[in-house]
């Protein structure tokens, strides 16, 4: 508030005739209190999370360490090539994986800039496609136009929570968050679609999806080569239009699924729910180390870019990726 002091003088005179004299001086001390301030609210205070704990568990009620062989700021200026691998780099593919067709990994559209990896997909019909096609959902497409890039961690690790602050590209190709196991099973945390051209939900989307691969695992499921959980998690806001902070908490027995930190409604997956196509809900097949990938891809059946859209390539961010374990 503001105090201000006004001071009078009063000057009392007595007259007598024409003289007039000065017989006595009173001087008072006002103090005036302006609170016109009073009913307004003070301005909100915007604290900064503590990065060095799950945006969900702020006190760290869960004993979290921080694991930094995987968990990167991407504030330098270069992909550091000790945690990360591009995929292509020197012809080398993870898994044998070149890029969903239409589309192609490329080396050079996985950079760091503004402190952000970015998953760029660009139009580029004079890249150095495959000459290999691929079949998607019966339809054999070739290798064309359409680039775009997959980043993986180089080290492994089992259980924990993961965090990542992204925002999806604003085309017809994915955002994925997604972890893959040694010749075993397969968890996308999700794969977001925030360019859509005809599905509004979709641009509202993480696709989760939990697949398993491998015959020779114990943990396989027999009747199910494929997902044996799938769930369609609806956000309140495209995921192209602004970034978000996802988190998922995988165990032995259960992920739970958080956005902006708060555990989202009906998203906790317990082990006894896989049970799609007569899976055993016995088997949990998320039982095995995992690298982590971020990548984009052309998925034909929700749509594939044009010349036009890509005209101003498209880029998924990440501002950082963040992983916890157990004490």
């Amino acid at each position: 508030m503001k105090i201000f002091k006004i001071i009078f003088i009063f000057l009392i005179c007595f007259s007598c005739g024409n003289n007039t004299t000065i017989d006595e001086e009173i001087i008072d001390e006002i103090i005036i209190v302006d609170d016109t301030n009073d009913d307004q609210e003070e301005e909100d205070v915007v604290v900064a999370p503590n990065s060095d704990f799950p945006l969900s568990d702020q006190k760290n009620e869960g004993n979290w360490i921080l694991n930094t062989d995987i968990s990167d700021e991407f504030d330098a200026n270069i992909l550091d090539e000790e945690k990360w691998q591009i995929q292509g780099k020197d012809n080398v593919y993870k898994s044998n994986f070149i890029g969903r067709a239409p589309s192609q990994f490329s080396m050079d559209n996985a950079i760091v800039e503004d402190e952000k990896l970015k998953i760029v997909t660009k139009w580029e019909p004079d890249f150095d496609f495959s000459s290999n096609s691929q079949t998607v959902n019966g339809v054999v497409y070739k290798y064309e136009n359409i680039t775009t890039a997959a980043v993986i961690s180089k080290k492994q690790f089992m259980y924990g929570y993961m965090e990542i602050k992204c925002k999806s590209a604003n085309a017809q190709v994915t955002s994925s968050f997604w972890t893959t196991g040694k010749n075993t099973s397969e968890l996308d945390m999700f794969e977001m679609f925030g360019g859509h051209k005809t599905s509004d939900s979709w641009k509202k989307r993480l696709k989760l999806n939990i697949i398993s691969w491998d015959p020779n695992n114990y943990y396989y499921q027999p009747n199910n080569k494929g997902p044996v959980y799938t769930s369609n998690i609806q956000v309140a806001e495209n995921t192209a239009d602004d970034f978000h902070v996802y988190g998922f908490d995988w165990t032995s027995e259960y992920i739970k699924i958080y956005v902006d930190g708060v555990l989202q409604a009906n998203e906790t997956i317990l082990k006894s729910e896989l049970t799609n196509k007569g899976a055993n809900p016995e088997k949990w097949v998320t039982n095995v180390p995992y690298w982590i990938w971020f990548d984009s891809e052309t998925f034909p059946w929700l749509g594939i870019p044009n010349q036009s859209e890509l005209q101003v390539p498209a880029e998924y961010q990440i501002e950082y990726i963040r992983v916890w374990q157990k004490s």
